[in-house]
Parts: structure tokens; sequence; C-alpha cells
């Protein structure tokens, strides 16, 4: 196990595309941190630059307190799981696990020994006299993570590991991830651009966008307190409604929110550092809207609705507003919604972010 630093990461391709800016990064020993972000933010080539497979331009990658520059990735001591599983159709899952260990000519008796603890620690004990295409989906992802776990990796790094597995078997692989990271301890970066996977795997997440880190903290620090509008917009499902706003004096010299013509009442807290009757960027998660009527709240019509089940997304148009303004809500178990009808949104005033022109947080 082992610490991974990365200090002032560049990394620029041939012809000038930036895909990695400047990047600082400590993860802790042990930790799981899982790198989210939109297509082409530079998450996987991160994870390549930690592995080796590509050099930085420039800045400094620690492993363990040691520079990993020029180490060539077989020196790194670090294993990588990718999407495709990469198994080797005519091995068995038994030599396919115990590839690695063989290309270094460890002695048979520990090899033999290696597989049969990750086989157990994987429940893939009885699947080892297998080939691949007798597994399942989720058996060969568990394969795939063996043959990493065998080489007793001080990094392990996994880019987006799930994405070929049906729903079922995401929320089975990733709950074995987590269990199989809490027992062995391994310092884990995990790569993926699924909201779930990033909330529920990670000690921390970063968010990255355009090769720049924009936050990195525990998830529910992430989703709570979001450091800029790009991540209050990208995380969560659905992500954070964004709207230009202003914060204005009410009647009775109480803070409110102006959107368009009508107004909405805030927590005074939540607005203090946010100068008054300018233009800003509001923002409200989708559970912090409510339909109904009652003092302090807007009308809107409903363009669209979304029944889930257990929750329905309701997409509503602001009236008044211009330029338009479109939020959703999420509104508990499935009531009678229709597509036109008007209703009145409510807003939680404990729940309002509020963002500057250059999209900086300004909620305390």
């Amino acid at each position: 196990m082992a610490e991974v630093a990365l200090e002032a990461v560049d990394k620029v391709y041939p012809g000038g595309t930036r895909a990695i800016a400047a990047l600082d990064l400590r993860i802790a020993d042990g930790e799981l941190v899982v790198l989210v972000g939109p297509s082409g933010c530079g998450k996987s080539t991160l994870l390549r630059l930690i592995a080796g497979l590509e050099a930085p331009s420039a800045g400094t990658i620690r492993i363990g307190g040691r520079v990993a520059n020029d180490a060539r990735p077989q020196d790194r001591n670090v294993a990588m799981v990718f999407q495709d599983y990469a198994l080797y159709p005519h091995l068995s899952v038994r030599r396919n696990v115990a590839f690695p260990l063989r290309m270094r000519r460890l002695p048979a008796a520990e090899v033999a020994a290696r597989v049969e603890r990750a086989a157990a620690l994987l429940e893939i004990g009885p699947l080892l006299d297998r080939l691949p295409k007798q597994l399942s989906g989720g058996q060969r992802q568990r394969v795939a993570m063996g043959r990493a776990l065998v080489r007793e990796p001080a990094v392990f790094l996994l880019d987006e590991p799930l994405s070929n597995l049906d729903a079922r078997l995401r929320v089975q692989v990733r709950a074995e991830i987590k269990e199989i990271q809490a027992r062995t301890r391994t310092t884990m970066v995990y790569v993926t651009h699924d909201q779930v996977e990033a909330m529920t795997l990670g000690d921390r997440v970063a968010v990255l966008d355009r090769g720049r880190l924009q936050q990195v903290a525990p998830p529910r620090e992430v989703y709570e307190r979001p450091a800029n509008a790009f991540v209050a917009g990208f995380v969560g499902n659905p992500p954070m409604n964004l709207f230009p706003a202003r914060v204005v004096a009410s009647p009775e010299g109480r803070p409110v929110l102006a959107v368009g013509a009508e107004t909405v009442p805030v927590a005074a807290a939540r607005v203090a550092r946010a100068p008054a009757d300018e233009e800003l960027l509001a923002g409200v998660r989708p559970e912090a809207l409510r339909l109904g009527g009652g003092p302090g709240t807007i009308g809107a019509t409903i363009e669209h609705v979304e029944f889930l089940g257990h929750e329905t997304l309701a997409h509503l148009r602001l009236d008044g507003a211009r330029p338009a303004v479109r939020l959703v809500a999420r509104v508990p178990g499935m009531p009678a919604l229709a597509k036109g009808a008007a209703v009145r949104v409510g807003v939680d005033p404990e729940q309002v972010h509020v963002f500057d022109a250059a999209g900086r947080a300004l909620t305390a």
C-alpha cells in the first residue's frame, strides 16, 4: 500500500491538446478516491499517468513517497483493471489470474497460494477451471480484479470497470469492490462517469473538468457544498437546478431571491456573502423544491413528468421569467401531475446556493 501524490501535473499531447492542467492531488495510503467528470475531462489520462502508461509533460508523480515520473510501469507496483476485462480467452480462470505472477517467474507454490487467496476473497473458487466464455459479465469482472489483486499492488487503478455490466450486476459488483477495498486497505483510484458509483464508493470524490481539478472532498460535502457552479451542475441525478437570480430585500428587510418578477424566501446565512441586487447564479437541488400553494411560491407550468415509482421528476418552466427558467422538482411517490398543468413551486430557504459570475460558490 502507498500514498499517491500528484504535484502540479500537466499533460499536453502533440498538437497542443492539454489533457491535464496544473493538477494537485494527494491520495492517502489505503484511501479510495473516485475520479468523476464528463467525457474527455482527463480522468483516464490521469489514471494512465499514475500507471506509467503516459509520461507527464510537467510536474511530479510520487508513489509511496518516491518520484515515479521515470519509473517503468512494471516497477511501480501498480495494478490496473479496465472496463473490457482483457482476459485471455484460451486460458482458464486459474491461469488468467496467475498470469502476472508467472511472468515474474515466482515459484509455483507461491503462485498457487496467491491465486487461491484471491479466489477466496472474490468468491470465484468454483470458477477456476472454466474459460472466460463460460462466465457471466460479473464473474469476468471479478476474475480481472483477481488478476490485479494477486500482484499485491501498492496501488489499485480501476478505469470504469462496471460500465459493461447490467444495472443489477453493477450494484452487486460495486458493493463487492467496496468490501474488498475495506478488507485489503489497498490504495484505490477509481474512474467513472456514473454518479451513483462516485457517491457510494469513494472516501473522497475528485471532480474534473477539462483537465482541471474542480473539487475534491467526501461525497456528502461535494453534494451539499459544491465549490462552484460546474460541480453543482454535474454532481447529482438530476443535477442541481441553476438559474439567474438576484438577492434583494423584501419589504420587511429580509433577503429574498428574485427570479424574474417573483421572489422566494432565502435564509440570510445562505446569501450573507452574496452582493445585493446583482445578477448571480442561484442553485437549488430537485429535492429542495416542493409543489403546492402558499406564500413565497412561484408560478410554473409542467412541461414533462417522469414517473419512477418511488418518486416523480416534474420538469417545470417558471412563469414570467426571461430568459426562460426551467427546473426539475423531485416529488415523493406518483402524484397526479399532468403536462401543461399550472402549479406553484416553493423553495426550501435553507437549501439555496448562490454563485458569482465566474461560477464560484458564495454560499456560506
